[in-house]
């Protein structure tokens, strides 16, 4: 049977209760979310849970790298990776990020970041799974600063690894005053405002918005 012709396979109780979990935790938060809440969500019994995932806990360390997946299939298919050149593959991110900002808050922040924020003390696996999620993704962005700092140099004292992390400074903290203030505006302002310091880092002489 070719793959065109394949009948629709419903997600098994599993993966459905991690893809609701992605859109129920970054809502309510990981301590206020319940397994009531995340079987009633995913249309799926206590006992279909439990057959999957040992305890809240371990949905959350599940639904980490269930994130992981579904964010680096996105932004790997994004059009900015398309540039030939690593600084437009740099500028184009930050693009691209100011494009996923729609929606309820909900809807745009980070899973990973609001579990980081609740049990980066209460729950070491939780943290450690939030922790290689926002670095991984860290490191994808690293890959083509590098590219860009050795291709068009860069004002000297900073590191590829250092930048990035701080576009991960940025958003996280972004998305915690758009919490605050139920409003995605700050985000995107601040994302424009880190748009406009990476283009001056590589002298560019395209800033946008200048």
């Amino acid at each position: 049977m070719s793959a065109d012709m394949k009948p629709a396979v419903r997600p098994n109780a599993r993966t459905r209760l991690l893809d609701v979990a992605m859109d129920v935790i970054r809502r309510q938060g990981f301590a206020a979310t319940t397994v009531d809440d995340l079987c009633r969500a995913a249309g799926v019994t206590k006992g279909a849970f439990f057959h999957h995932f040992a305890s809240k806990e371990d949905l959350g360390v599940a639904a980490a790298d269930h994130w992981s997946e579904t964010t680096s299939a996105l932004f790997a298919a994004a059009p900015y990776n398309r540039h030939a050149d690593p600084r437009d593959r740099v500028l184009g991110y930050l693009d691209f990020r100011r494009e996923l900002i729609a929606g309820e808050v909900a809807a745009f922040t980070c899973l990973v970041g609001t579990m980081a924020q609740e049990v980066h003390e209460s729950s070491p696996a939780i943290r450690a799974a939030c922790r290689a999620s926002i670095f991984g993704h860290s490191s994808v962005v690293e890959a083509d600063i590098a590219a860009a700092m050795e291709l068009h140099g860069a004002i000297p004292g900073w590191t590829a690894t250092s930048l990035a992390l701080h576009f991960q400074a940025v958003l996280q903290g972004a998305f915690i005053l758009a919490k605050a203030d139920n409003d995605a505006e700050v985000v995107l302002q601040s994302l424009d405002h880190l748009r406009r310091y990476v283009a001056l880092l590589f002298d560019c002489h395209h800033v946008k918005g200048s």
